[in-house]
């Protein structure tokens, strides 16, 4: 199994080549070794020389569709070469990983598998930031399962798929994904529902021994990246709610707010009265105020895609009224 894997890893500037090193050293490290180490180059001739160069042992090409992340993957996707298919950020670091994927893809139904994505923060944690929106800073977040688990979806920095699944239901849509620094995402949980739909009996699993560290610079670490994130997230919900319906794309996050996020409140506020740690009272606080950016933003999309489709109608009569 070990030799059926390729690994993809997406990167797009310069200044995270020491944390490409690093992620491409982890994956030559693992002991289960990879058919094969493909770096993808987001539209930057530079970067890709510069990895053709020092990385000689890694496929280097560049992405070959739409600039950012679900373009970047594609192109990785289209000239892999394992029948698995696990991808790891440019700034994240894998621990013991490969080999516990490969032992839960042995369950031929298991459609792709994730796992735990610490995070390695580069500054001091923010003590105001709560567990349960790790997910800002793409990590796992408190509610996660603990033993290995059938999710609906897993998170990008620590994924992995069988080839079947991009064969059939296709890649990553670049209507969703993150493009340079841009904060929007979900595009894996897209593809992760698509390909639940199309095999109903099978599923994702949650892989807690493959896990990952993934580097949390300063940047993400203050309130506006974290009402920014927030934001972008509710519209990246529109979009995959668009896609395969408002049942699928939100039963995950019913959860999430009706039960994982009032008891992180009541978690923060509990810190706060009786463990005197004012802290307490700012993670509460936060849980509240990112539950209310991340709306905000899910009915702006909701709202900006009924517009666009409003609009797209009224020139599509026009059209029709011009040449009748």
């Amino acid at each position: 199994m070990a030799s059926e894997i390729s690994v993809i890893i997406c990167a797009y500037t310069e200044k995270r080549w020491e944390d490409l090193v690093a992620a491409v050293e982890s994956v030559r490290s693992q002991a289960l070794p990879a058919k094969e180490i493909i770096v993808v180059i987001d539209h930057n001739q530079q970067l890709l020389e510069q990895v053709q160069q020092k990385l000689p042992d890694v496929v280097a090409i560049e992405n070959t569709e739409v600039r950012g992340l679900s373009g970047a993957r594609n192109s990785g996707i289209a000239i892999a070469r394992g029948m698995i298919l696990a991808f790891l950020d440019d700034d994240a670091l894998a621990a013991d990983w490969l080999k516990p994927l490969a032992e839960t893809f042995a369950e031929p139904e298991v459609l792709g598998v994730g796992g735990p994505i610490i995070p390695l923060w580069l500054v001091q944690k923010p003590a105001w930031l709560p567990e349960e929106f790790y997910w800002v800073v793409g990590c796992t977040y408190r509610g996660m399962p603990e033993t290995v688990s059938k999710v609906r979806n897993i998170i990008g920095a620590n994924m992995a798929f069988r080839r079947e699944v991009f064969e059939v239901v296709g890649g990553f849509r670049s209507e969703i994904g993150r493009v340079g620094t841009l904060p929007l995402g979900c595009e894996e949980t897209e593809l992760c529902i698509r390909a639940q739909q199309h095999w109903p009996a099978r599923y994702c699993l949650y892989q807690p021994a493959a896990s990952v560290s993934h580097k949390v610079p300063g940047t993400r670490t203050n309130w506006h990246y974290f009402f920014s994130r927030c934001y972008s997230e509710g519209i990246s919900k529109a979009f995959v709610a668009r896609f395969v319906g408002t049942k699928d794309g939100l039963a995950s996050e019913r959860t999430y707010t009706l039960r994982i996020l009032p008891l992180g409140v009541m978690r923060g506020l509990g810190d706060g009265l009786f463990h005197l740690d004012l802290n307490g009272f700012a993670r509460a606080w936060a849980i509240i105020a990112g539950l209310a950016s991340t709306t905000i933003g899910y009915l702006v999309g909701t709202l900006s895609q009924r517009a666009a489709k409003s609009e797209f109608g009224e020139k599509d009569r026009a059209h029709e009224t011009v040449y009748s």
